[in-house]
């Protein structure tokens, strides 16, 4: 995989990431600040470290499945791997600025 195609993948990644969205909540993943990390190996694996705005959130599922879906779609992805973790604790703080535009925050 050369450095040019992982750039295309990573950014394909996020641009898919801002497609998915909280049932109950009109601001995407990404720009809520829920995805820590996104990696991808050489072998085309992508592996995306995220949160939840709560730990018993109810769309949990939703957002995993409709992420996971979306992001097995871009060419060059051969598998998707999605862990969500609690450490750091997601807060307001770390929502895009747009994101708490669009809330009201600001």
């Amino acid at each position: 995989m050369t450095p040019e195609d992982r750039l295309r993948i990573e950014e394909k990644a996020v641009d898919m990431l801002k497609t998915v969205y909280d049932p109950e909540i009109p601001v995407d993943i990404y720009n809520l600040g829920l995805i820590y990390g996104i990696d991808l190996n050489n072998d085309g694996s992508l592996q995306i470290t995220m949160t939840l705005t709560a730990p018993s959130c109810p769309a949990a599922d939703f957002l995993v499945e409709d992420a996971r879906m979306k992001l097995e779609s871009i060419e060059g992805v051969s598998s998707v791997d999605i862990n969500i973790v609690f450490e750091p604790e997601w807060t307001k703080e770390m929502m895009s600025e747009e994101a708490k535009l669009d809330l009201g925050f600001l």
